[in-house]
């Protein structure tokens, strides 16, 4: 069956594959398969020249046991699935390992890969090269991709070449240009979903492509922060998360990341920000329940609705204003110069500032003064790395950093999903955030394996009220009930937590959050 193929090409159906059959050959042969190919390469099923553009498995890759075991899960799921892993657990390399399956058994034609920005597309550009592909990166200015997608779909429907694979962003997805050629593609093609907790945003998810059958969706994080039907759609579309889910603790005990220290700031917004502070969660409260999510009482703070919180745009706005504020409190550049004043020789260092569009004065000013007070005031070798730096520049500025020249980074949250700089041993977070994928996605960007890299350390400026009158006493608990659930889940993984926790335990007292 391995040498002859189990179907031949154009004489069948998607719904015709045996994916039974599939899963089962490739749990019992495939790690014989790797570990012989050396010997096998005068058989049939091998080449010893390679030809170009076709799936083929690099001869120096060995999978893990996990990212085989997820291979198998998706093919049992009949050719759907959303893989949950870590960062840095390889799920690039379990999506290229299942298109090679794929072309090697029903000679698949095609390989679709989405992913939300353009340094996720040259990344996936390096790993396709590895696995024998040559890309057409379908991204940016039309022109540059477009004759040259039409002309390989063209063959590839005319039987004139044997594959192309096509890497695009979800803002070009939704393009009418993009969306012209996806009923070109042919039924044999597999749509792989990177960091697709994304496509779960209305736009995006009306836009993927409902002729592709073989779908494959990537995320530590899929389920969608405040959005359960946005979570939903990406389940429906893709396919329900897969067996081994494999955690942050997985990848840690495994050797696919690092072990890391933790080590909680604590930062008090002053006076005047926390009554703003005050004043944004009433007001988020009243849009609540204009809203009708019945709300009783006075809102605190915490709520849980089952709505697109994208269809609101008075509460979005009013979150967003509220998560702004945290994240640019002014305090967290006092503690970050003390932080920072004994360790001026440390390199390989990464600051995340706070969330925000480019736009955000508030931002740029955090962005602004975070590199004057390293740069100017404490002579550490920085620069910025955000959306606007080039991909040229992004590339020089990663070689600079990796080779020491430059001691820290600088960035925003271009750095939260799938960029990989495994170089970082440091984090400082001023980016205070409660949405459980971001604070996943920035811890495991700093835990990725690099040569003399045995441990990380990460630096988390929690941010606390001050003590406010009576009135405010839900709201302080409120704030502090956040933070300290972020703070909580980086603790208990790190190497010192014991320590972590004891310092989160005097929080606990002072607010009464024991509960």
């Amino acid at each position: 069956l391995l040498k002859n193929n189990f179907y031949s090409k154009n004489k069948f159906k998607i719904s015709q594959i045996d994916w039974e059959l599939l899963a089962n050959s490739y749990k019992y042969s495939k790690y014989l398969k790797y570990k012989n190919k050396k010997v096998s390469e005068s058989s049939n099923f091998y080449h010893t020249d390679r030809i170009q553009n076709i799936p083929q498995i690099p001869h120096y890759l060995q999978l893990r046991d996990y990212q085989r075991e997820a291979v198998v899960s998706w093919l049992k799921n009949m050719g759907r699935g959303t893989l949950k892993m870590a960062t840095g657990s390889g799920k690039t390399i379990i999506a290229l390992a299942i298109a090679v399956e794929l072309y090697e058994k029903i000679n698949l034609d095609a390989l679709l890969i989405v992913c939300p920005f353009r340094h996720l597309v040259t990344q996936w550009e390096r790993e396709c090269h590895k696995f024998n592909l040559q890309p057409i990166l379908a991204f940016e200015n039309v022109h540059n991709w477009q004759t040259q997608l039409s002309s390989q779909l063209y063959n590839i429907l005319n039987s004139n070449q044997s594959f192309v694979t096509v890497i695009t962003t979800n803002s070009t997805l939704i393009s009418i240009g993009f969306q012209s050629q996806l009923k070109f593609f042919p039924e044999k093609t597999l749509i792989v979903g990177d960091e697709a907790h994304n496509l779960g945003a209305q736009k995006l998810e009306q836009s993927l492509p409902r002729n592709i059958g073989l779908r494959l969706a990537l995320s530590a994080t899929p389920e969608r922060y405040f959005d359960s039907d946005g979570t939903d759609s990406i389940f429906n579309y893709f396919g329900p998360i897969l067996q081994p889910e494999f955690t942050l603790k997985d990848a840690i005990k495994k050797g696919a990341l690092v072990p890391y220290f933790y080590y909680p700031i604590f930062v008090e917004l002053t006076s005047s920000e926390a009554f703003t502070y005050a004043k944004l969660t009433k007001r988020i409260g009243w849009a609540l329940r204009q809203n009708n999510h019945n709300l009783d009482g006075n809102f605190n703070g915490n709520f849980n609705g089952n709505f697109r919180l994208e269809d609101n745009e008075t509460l979005k706005s009013l979150l967003i204003q509220r998560s702004r504020l945290i994240a640019g409190a002014a305090n967290k550049l006092n503690a970050l110069k003390e932080l920072m004043l004994p360790r001026k020789n440390t390199s390989h260092t990464l600051f995340y500032c706070g969330d925000g569009n480019q736009n955000d004065v508030g931002l740029n000013r955090q962005i602004a003064a975070v590199t004057r007070i390293l740069g100017s005031e404490l002579g550490y070798r920085v620069n910025t790395y955000t959306a606007k730096t080039p991909l040229k520049e992004r590339e020089e500025i990663r070689q600079q950093f990796e080779s020491g020249q430059l001691q820290g980074l600088i960035a925003i949250r271009c750095l939260d999903e799938g960029v990989d700089i495994p170089a970082i041993k440091n984090a400082v977070i001023l980016a205070s955030t409660t949405n459980p994928r971001q604070f996943i996605q920035r811890r495991g960007r700093i835990l990725r394996p690099y040569p003399g890299k045995d441990f990380a350390n990460l630096f988390d400026m929690i941010v606390m009220p001050p003590n406010m009158d009576r009135e405010s006493l839900q709201v302080e608990r409120n704030l502090a009930s956040k933070e300290l659930k972020r703070a909580i889940e980086f603790a208990k993984l790190a190497d010192n937590s014991d320590e972590a926790m004891d310092k989160l335990l005097l929080l606990q007292d002072k607010f009464n959050l024991l509960e």
